[in-house]
């Protein structure tokens, strides 16, 4: 298994024997950051830590020092309209010789008034008229270059549409005669902790079709505000020309999906979210582009280099895109301003940074296995990338101080979501991407009396200290065909026939018992927040396949049976309750994520694992034969009540637990010296409970 977001498996060194980055060669004496202070693992590699450190601050002064004012290029470039009512046009294309916008304004024939001057730089600008141009119109442009010509959609095109008949995209004038006028514009993001539901825009329908923003809004988001997530993570919403790419082939990188509606929609559905206490965040792409030079960036004035490599580096050899040169101003005037612009225009609270690992490695962590600090520190580190994405965050969060920022992972590289001033990248977390791993290879490859609590603890919180983390059991990566889900893990075809709820089929008692656990256990451990995607909260049965070829372009698994869980007589009931309750617990304990993890028990003969939060003890019995009558764990002194419990009858359980019972513990001469003494429970069989302490009884007044 990749060590991927895990502590890796290295011993201390006292010489460093790793080949440092050619930046991070420079004597470091002086400067010890924190992140070297507080892992002296990493004092090895300090030339290399504080070089690329210092690449950052260089960059950010060579940019003139304030990021805010720099990531405004979309200002700049695209089609704006001027206060008089005349518009401007600018594209930054150094190697084109001509170019004219063409669009139903000009019959799509190149026309003298619509014709770019060359200016400073490499740009490109034509000023018009204010009727030359109308709300609705279709426009790109002609590109002229030395030995050809094509058309091309601006690069910062705010908003492109695809044509029904032809399925040829262009680029769109957006004016609407009044824009969209916010209405909860003074939210703030609950973090304490962090629950988030992992969305898809055009899947979350129940119709066999594409969903659209009025949808989710009207139909979706008060389904996650019922069940207390506090933040939405909302993928594909960059447009994509390939819809089964599931928005991972970004081509217009300003432009929401008009898959899914328009511009006014999207504000319409986050302004709601903002309504309701919810945070959106965006599944962003800079780790790569789509190579479609028709609807892309690819090759958009001649050239292969403007925005990307021109070299051997410039297709990504696994994902059939182009990669971006992040060496270079211009892009990351390009990429740091697109950060801004989704911040500024649709108020998004964050970004999640999608193939981070990629952008990181010059070989894109393909093949690699992350064994040990030296492999963070060898050489193959792509210092413009890390610089990038260091002032990113820095940007980001000087434009709004409580945005969310979180990395998708899997190399587990030191200080990815450590603050920059401490020598970090600046996210403010990191998919904890080791864990669903660890869930799909326990349901693959062990029997059920091979479960180990000793092996469940250590993999949910092997994490490094300094580092805040987003727990999951699956995202959409485990629903993808090819993959399978948990819940058609444990049940398989079994869901098809045996979900009423007066069908005692023990392959599904089996199934549904085990993802309320596994759920459980990994939300309790969480030091940052949760993740969840659509659909999972019940065990939604079919897997996710996007209309293609091979399918017949179907849409028959892009979309959610949310009828399924409406339904009184089915058990996806029980588990989207499990799950309400579940939420509500971690959420109702203030800065939960925050609070220590103390292992009471374990004990891998009985599968029996306990660990306390805060007055929380959460308590698991594994074990597929053996329930435990008066099972003894070690806990503070003291009186426990029960608050959840996987075994309810309203959950899908036997109620075998009795929660009127106040426990108290049991005193032992042996251990309450130590300030803990023995707490009896009973314990089904695949079964947990959460245990709440009684708060000590106030001090009578003499």
């Amino acid at each position: 298994m990749r060590s991927k977001d895990k502590m890796p498996k290295s011993k201390p060194v006292t010489k460093n024997t790793s080949k440092p980055t050619a930046r991070g060669r420079r004597k470091s004496a002086a400067k010890v950051l924190p992140i070297i202070k507080n892992d002296p693992w990493l004092e090895p590699y300090a030339d290399a830590i504080n070089g690329r450190h210092d690449d950052a601050l260089r960059k950010l002064s060579e940019l003139g020092g304030n990021l805010i004012d720099f990531a405004n290029a979309h200002h700049y470039f695209g089609l704006h309209r001027n206060p008089d009512g005349t518009w401007i046009f600018r594209e930054w294309a150094p190697n084109a010789t001509a170019i004219t916008l063409v669009g139903d304004f000009s019959r799509w024939q190149e026309e003298a008034m619509f014709s770019l001057s060359r200016t400073d730089n490499g740009v490109w600008e034509v000023k018009l008229p204010s009727g030359a141009l109308n709300h609705g119109d279709h426009y790109k442009m002609m590109v002229h270059w030395d030995g050809g010509e094509g058309m091309r959609i601006p690069a910062y095109a705010t908003r492109v549409v695809q044509d029904p008949d032809t399925a040829i995209f262009s680029a769109q004038v957006w004016d609407p005669a009044e824009g969209y006028h916010w209405q909860a514009t003074d939210f703030t993001p609950d973090t304490r902790p962090l629950l988030i539901y992992e969305c898809h825009i055009g899947m979350a329908q129940q119709r066999e079709g594409v969903g659209t923003y009025d949808e989710f809004r009207e139909k979706v988001l008060p389904r996650i505000a019922a069940d207390g997530y506090n933040a939405i993570q909302i993928m594909a919403i960059q447009e994509h020309p390939y819809y089964g790419s599931f928005g991972y082939h970004v081509s217009n990188f300003f432009a929401a999906s008009s898959r899914f509606g328009t511009p006014e929609q999207l504000k319409a559905l986050i302004d709601a979210a903002h309504a309701e206490g919810i945070a959106v965040i965006m599944d962003i792409v800079h780790s790569h582009a789509v190579k479609n030079e028709l609807e892309g960036l690819g090759r958009l004035d001649g050239s292969y280099d403007l925005y990307f490599y021109g070299d051997g580096r410039r297709e990504h050899p696994a994902w059939d895109s182009l990669c971006f040169d992040y060496g270079k101003n211009e892009v990351l005037h390009f990429l740091l301003s697109n950060c801004k612009y989704w911040m500024e225009e649709y108020h998004f609270d964050g970004f999640r940074f999608d193939g981070v690992t990629s952008m990181l490695y010059y070989n894109h962590g393909l093949g690699q296995a992350f064994g040990g600090y030296g492999d963070y520190y060898n050489g193959a580190q792509d210092t413009n990338a890390i610089t990038y994405l260091t002032l990113a965050n820095e940007l980001i969060h000087k434009f709004n101080p409580r945005a969310i920022t979180i990395a998708e992972e899997m190399s587990g590289m030191p200080g990815l979501a450590l603050p920059v001033k401490d020598g970090g990248i600046g996210f403010d977390y990191r998919m904890a991407m080791g864990i669903p791993d660890y869930w799909i290879k326990t349901l693959k490859e062990k029997k059920d009396e091979d479960w180990h609590p000793t092996s469940i603890f250590w993999e949910l919180t092997n994490r490094r200290a300094d580092e805040k983390t987003i727990s999951y059991v699956e995202s959409h990566d485990q629903a993808l065909v090819g993959d399978k889900t948990v819940i058609f893990r444990l049940i398989d075809k079994e869901m098809y026939w045996h979900m009423e709820k007066d069908d005692d089929n023990m392959t599904v008692a089996r199934g549904v018992a085990l993802h309320k656990m596994i759920r459980l256990v990994t939300i309790a451990t969480i030091n940052g927040g949760y993740l969840n995607f659509m659909g999972n909260e019940f065990g939604h049965p079919e897997w996710i396949d996007f209309p293609r070829e091979g399918n017949g372009w179907s849409y028959k698994y892009a979309r959610r049976q949310w009828d399924l869980v409406d339904r009184k007589d089915l058990k996806y009931q029980y588990l989207n309750d499990f799950d309400n309750a579940m939420v509500e617990l971690i959420s109702s304990q203030y800065d939960f994520q925050a609070l220590p993890v103390r292992k009471l028990w374990e004990k891998d003969d009985d599968q029996v694992l306990a660990f306390m939060r805060g007055d929380l003890v959460f308590v698991f019995n594994f074990n597929p034969f053996k329930s435990f009558e008066g099972y003894g764990v070690l806990a503070p002194g003291g009186g426990y009540r029960t608050v959840l419990s996987t075994d309810r009858p309203e959950f899908g359980g036997y109620g075998n637990i009795d929660e009127t019972i106040e426990h108290l513990t049991v005193s032992d001469p042996l251990y309450s010296p130590h300030g803990v003494e023995w707490l009896k429970l009973y314990l089904p069989a695949r079964s947990a409970m959460v245990l709440r302490k009684n708060p000590p009884a106030p001090r009578r007044k003499r």
